[in-house]
């Protein structure tokens, strides 16, 4: 059965925040249209929907690299600040929208806490199998159509 590791990440955190957006667990707070996504950025996401993006990253990522903590994701959504004439430096990402994301995903069953940090629970790990399935599957129907030519 095919895994996250074998369909591309764009296409599946894309599928995924579909998902999301139907379940009722997840729903943006009430602070998200106001939002950095963090220190480094200087506006807020332009995406009206950009919370359920992020919380399908954030799933993926706990499923790559688990177990995971706040700080690590922090540090993956993180980026270079501009700071005028002097150097750049690397800034974490917003700390507030990685817990209240892994709150979620709790919530719903898809992820636990471990001592060592977070990792994707039976029913998360099968959530996104699922997914990975469905996608692998149209990407192989399209390849042998382009391969004719």
């Amino acid at each position: 059965m095919p895994t996250v590791f074998d369909v591309p990440p764009n296409i599946l955190i894309e599928r995924v925040a579909e998902k999301l957006r139907e379940m009722d667990e997840f729903r943006p707070p009430e602070w998200a249209n106001y939002v950095k996504t963090g220190v480094h950025k200087e506006r807020s996401p332009e995406q009206s929907d950009w919370w359920y993006y992020r919380v399908a990253a954030i799933f993926r990522r706990v499923y790559t690299d688990g177990p995971v903590g706040i700080e690590r994701l922090r540090t993956a959504y993180g980026g270079r600040k501009n700071r005028g004439s002097k150097p750049e430096k690397f800034r974490k990402g917003s700390g507030s929208i990685v817990r209240r994301a892994l709150h979620q995903l709790e919530n719903a069953g898809f992820v636990e806490k471990t001592d060592e940090g977070r990792i994707v629970s039976a029913r998360g790990r099968s959530f996104l199998d699922r997914i990975s399935a469905e996608i692998k599957r149209e990407l192989e129907e399209e390849i042998p159509a382009m391969a004719k030519y």
